[in-house]
């Protein structure tokens, strides 16, 4: 038994695999949670809540608030996270194929849609638009990321070499 798991262990070692996935299988937990768990778990309570704003057309309460809020958060730590990726890490990428830059550049490309809802959020785009419209672009940026997010996750599990 312990050699089948050392076997395991062995062949997920040697097994090629993107940058996506390396960034987040390297460093455990820490990566794991900076780069996936805080910006997944704000990206889907951010979700769960733009469903109750938008059809209850919620322009102001607690709710609204706490959506607001959780949307400006994810925004601003995405950015950090952007930065840090741009400076330190994409630079010294020896890229591994095709599904390695579809999956690093769409996890990087979130931060357009994440920061539009910070900046939408603090008044600094559209702030000339009527609450519906705002709200409109807001869910839009809302499926926007979370169309990325899904490429960047869908690619970044695919062996580098299948492309």
């Amino acid at each position: 038994m312990q050699e089948m798991v050392t076997q395991a262990a062995t062949t997920a070692m040697n097994m090629n695999m993107t940058h996506y996935m390396e960034l987040l299988a390297t460093n455990q937990p820490w990566n794991l949670l900076i780069f996936m768990a805080i910006p997944v778990i704000l990206a889907e309570t951010l979700t769960a809540t733009e469903f109750f704003v938008t059809f209850g057309r919620l322009h102001d309460g607690p709710l609204r608030q706490f959506n607001k809020i959780v949307g400006i958060a994810l925004g601003f730590y995405f950015l950090g996270i952007f930065t840090y990726l741009m400076t330190t890490v994409v630079p010294n990428i020896i890229w591994r194929g095709y599904s390695d830059i579809l999956a690093v550049g769409s996890y990087l490309s979130g931060v357009v849609f994440l920061f539009g809802i910070a900046l939408l959020e603090l008044g600094v785009i559209a702030k000339n638009k009527e609450q519906d419209s705002k709200m409109k672009l807001h869910f839009l940026l809302l499926i926007g990321f979370l169309v990325v997010a899904h490429i960047a996750m869908i690619f970044g599990m695919l062996n580098p070499s299948l492309l």
